[in-house]
Parts: C-alpha cells; structure tokens; sequence
C-alpha cells in the first residue's frame, strides 16, 4: 500500500506539471522519445517511468522547476525502491545508451541532490581555450542543451554555400544548396533602368545551379539608384540604395518579373539581405513588412511550389538586432514566409563554432517572446568577416565541418538551413574554394560530412554531463538507411576520452580510415569529427517527418 501511496504522489505531480504545460500526451511523447500510452500510465499511476532519466525528461519538456525535478527524483525513488542510476530498459533512447560507459561508478556514489542536478543541468559552460588565430577571438561560453527526437531525415539542401561569383560555375566538392547574393544579381544589377532587364549573370547562375541539381536561393536586395534616388549609396559598388523605393510599386513589378521569368528554376526567395543593418537597409521596420507581405503575394501566386524566406536579420548578438527581430515579427511579417532569415554566427572566426549555439538560444527566446515560430534558415554571417584574420588549415577543417553540426545541433530549435559564407572568394578566414582553384582540405571535410550524413535520420545532440560526455565533448546521433546507428563526436577545444557503447563495430576519420571497435573500448575525440558506427539492431525503428 505504501507503495501505492508514493506511485499516487509521483503521477500526481507529472500530471500536474503536465496539465500547466499545456502539451497532449501525443506532443509529450514525441518530445521524451516515448509512447502516449505510456505516459497516460505514469501520470494515472498505472505504470512506473523504468529509470529517473526518463522522468527528468518529461519534467524538462513540461517546463519543471529545478526543485520541481528534485521533488520528481524523489518521488520516483520512494515508488520504486530503486537507486538513481539508470537501468537499462531495451527502449532508452540511444543517447542514453550511449553514456553509459561514461557513467560508471562515480556516478552511482552521488547523493540524491547531486544526481538531480546533474540530470536536469540545462546549459553547461566552459569556455573556450582556442588559440587566438585572428587577434579578436572572445572566450564565448559554450552552452549546449542535450535532446532526443523522433529520427528526422538530413536532406542534402542543409550544406549550402552563398555564391560569390557570376560565371555560372558551381563547387567541384559537394554541396546541398547555393544562395545567390555575392553574385552580381542584387535589384540594381537586375533593373539598372526602369524600363530595362538584364537577366543574363542570374541566367548562368540558374542554369549552373540546375545542371548541379543544387536548389537555388535568390536574394533580394539593393535598390536601383532610379527607384529611390535620394536613398543612400548601399556598401556595394553598383550605385544601388538602402531603402526601399520611393513607389512600392516599383517593387511590386520586379518581383513579379523575376518570379514570372524564373518560375520552377528558383526554388526559393530571400526577401532582403541583412535588414537590420543600415548598409544593406536603412527604411522601417513597418515598411518591411509591407514589402514581405506584397513580395509573398505575387510569389506564392506565380510559382506557389517556391520556398518564401522573410528578410534575413543580422547583428543578433546585440539586443537591437533582436529588436527589429521582434518588432517585425510583432508586424506580422513572418506570416507571410515559410521560413526566417537570421545570420547565425559565431562573434569572430576564430571563436569555435559551437559557440553559435548560445545566439541560436537568444534568437529562440526573441521569437519566443512575439508568439512566433518559423522555420530558421542560416544565410550568411557578419558583415565584417572578411576583416578577420584567416585561420590555419587544421582549424579550417575542423571548423568548417563543425558550422554545419552545429546547424544540425539546431534542428531542436527549427533550423532547417545552413548557407557557409561563402563559395568562390579566397579572402575569408576560412576557405572552401576559391573560384578557378581545387578545393581546400576544408571543402573536401565538408563532402566527408555529407557522405556520412546524407540520407539519415538526426534523432538526438548534446554536449558534456547531459549526454554522458566529458564537459568538452559534444556527439550527434542518426540513423541510416540500413537502420545502424552513426554518432557523430567531436570537442569544442582540445581532446577528450569517452567509450565505446553497446553494439558498436566501427571508428572512421575524416581520412576513410575505419578501425574496429568492441563495446567499452576507449575512443580519443579531438576538435576533428569522427564517425562511431553500431550495428542495426541496436538503432531505433525507422520514423520521422518530412525537412526541407
């Protein structure tokens, strides 16, 4: 009976913390990696949670307290007479499986206080101690929240790069997706006189992209000089303005022949490059909308299959870039896209890329706080990026394949894009190929990710304690096609020891050397990814939705 009593308290307060959420029992599962019926057991005290991993879990996704996670910890204990450390249920989320080995005996000595905070730590920060490559670099600290999903497909389109070239040619390693702006195919090229066009730099552009079978994202931006003649000059050298035109109609007519012209070839649109910066955009915020929302009109009438991108914003960092962000979201702008523009970055090149894990946070909380959520996409950086220092080329590698997982780690968050700033120019810190140049060892990492990544299913990331790793050490996880189970691991700066877990077969590094592998072994990580490959059936049944 007593028993009884404590599993009462325990469903009690999960059902409490479950009703203020305001989540169905489908969307609760779907966020704990667990079935509705199961938890309909937990929160009716028909059924115990298996381990405390999983209760954290559900306290986590229905937004408990940390003394709330502490209550949940002891209630589960009292029920089940069991110790804190985890079992192994044959349905544990692989994450869980996979920090097992890490686990150990320590972790069986906690105290009960201890153990819940270390299973509901949220954000775990260490900053970073790479070499200052460009003078600037911050120690930025590093905040990563570890989850688990429903397996969800990684499409090729994720990898793209922003061209910076008007030849037509494409990179010669592979890529997802291209983002036309460095391009020489802003308004002003386009439209050099009212009653004139020139199509032909954007129609190599087009066909090069389509004889790739690369998606192609044009970006609009830069307004003739005829459109709004007392603007002023943008920060190109082709005479286009910052604001937006004196007539909107002016606006209205190019878009619609650009869509009209294009129609089925672009697969997306960018409504304006960098709109909260005065160089690429000095009108308001209200009159931005107003263009997002005519723009939106006569795309989605002409060639309603096309992608709409809202107007990409910048300067994310600072608090007045995320003012604009919300102003425009609090306008109604982002009604109108399937996806919003941010420039997701780190401060300066040489901070490591993880650290764009903590501005992807403030820019969840902004759009959080004006009752939105769109998808995000990733198109391009800081203005001031070709300024910065060049990194060396074990950096650049490390470094380039790390910015797209990064952008996979995001995927919690909606991030369903990432463009590389950029392709084709040789005068950025970091290189993947210069125009008329073979790829650098940088671009060839990035074709290695692709071909491990491609294909699969991204179910869970997470950095540190939280996932079972040392405080440096980051592992995404997916399945593929034969149903194996792949984790990607890598550090944020300097190495780490972690161990093999249950079901593993292989070690791959970005060279193609394979090693074999037993479970427990001990695996060396470094800032360079590398490819942990476990047996089929140690992965997860096949599921998910649809990405972009």
């Amino acid at each position: 009976m007593a028993v009884e009593r404590q599993r009462d308290d325990l469903a009690g307060l999960l059902s409490e913390l479950k009703q203020r959420s305001g989540l169905s029992y489908a969307e609760l599962a779907r966020r704990t990696y667990t079935s509705s019926s199961a938890l309909h057991r937990y929160c009716t005290g028909r059924g115990n949670p298996p381990d405390y991993q999983l209760v954290a879990k559900i306290g986590q996704a229905c937004g408990a307290s940390g003394e709330e996670l502490n209550d949940l910890l002891r209630r589960w204990r009292c029920s089940t007479g069991k110790s804190p450390q985890p079992s192994r249920p044959t349905k544990d989320p692989p994450a869980v499986r996979a920090s097992r080995p890490q686990a150990g005996r320590r972790h069986r000595r906690l105290t009960v206080g201890a153990l819940a905070a270390l299973v509901v730590l949220t954000f775990l920060l260490v900053h970073s101690s790479a070499p200052d490559t460009t003078g600037v670099a911050s120690t930025e600290p590093i905040a990563a929240l570890s989850w688990v999903t429903d397996p969800d497909p990684v499409p090729s389109a994720l990898f793209g790069v922003t061209m910076n070239s008007t030849t037509g040619a494409m990179p010669s390693f592979r890529v997802g997706s291209v983002r036309l702006w460095d391009s020489h195919t802003r308004w002003a090229n386009l439209q050099p006189q009212r009653d004139r066009f020139d199509w032909a730099t954007l129609d190599r552009l087009v066909d090069g992209a389509r004889h790739a079978g690369l998606p192609a994202l044009f970006v609009l931006g830069g307004t003739p000089q005829w459109a709004a003649p007392n603007s002023p000059k943008g920060a190109y050298p082709d005479g286009s303005r910052t604001a937006p035109p004196d007539d909107l109609a002016d606006w209205d007519r190019f878009v619609r022949a650009l869509v009209e012209r294009y129609r089925g070839r672009l697969d997306a649109y960018e409504l304006w490059a960098y709109a909260t910066d005065p160089r690429f955009y000095s009108g308001s915020v209200d009159t931005l909308a107003e263009m997002t929302r005519r723009a939106a009109t006569i795309v989605r009438s002409a060639d309603p299959d096309a992608v709409i991108v809202c107007p990409s914003m910048g300067h994310l960092w600072q608090a007045k870039g995320r003012d604009i962000l919300r102003r425009f979201a609090e306008l109604g702008g982002y009604e109108h896209c399937d996806a919003a523009g941010v420039k997701l970055h780190q401060r300066h090149a040489a901070d490591p890329p993880e650290t764009l894990v903590r501005l992807l946070t403030e820019i969840d909380s902004t759009m959080h706080a004006a009752g939105v959520h769109p998808a995000l996409w990733n198109t391009g950086t800081t203005y001031d990026i070709p300024l910065q220092g060049s990194l060396d080329r074990r950096r650049s590698v490390d470094y380039a394949m790390r910015f797209y997982l990064a952008g996979l780690y995001g995927r919690e968050f909606g991030l369903a894009r990432m463009y590389f700033y950029n392709w084709g120019s040789g005068r950025l810190p970091l290189v993947l190929q210069a125009e008329g140049t073979p790829p650098t060892g940088a671009g060839l990492a990035v074709e290695t990710l692709q071909r491990w990544l491609v294909g699969t299913r991204l179910q869970s990331c997470g950095q540190g304690l939280p996932a079972g790793l040392p405080g440096n050490a980051w592992q995404c996880e997916f399945i593929d096609e034969a149903d194996r189970r792949l984790i990607v691991r890598w550090t944020h700066t300097g190495t780490a020891d972690t161990a093999a877990g249950p079901g593993v077969e292989s070690l791959t590094g970005i060279d193609g050397t394979t090693t074999a592998l037993r479970p427990g072994d001990s695996i060396r990580v470094t800032e360079t990814p590398l490819l942990i490959t476990h047996r089929a059936d140690d992965a997860v049944p096949r599921s998910g939705r649809n990405g972009w």
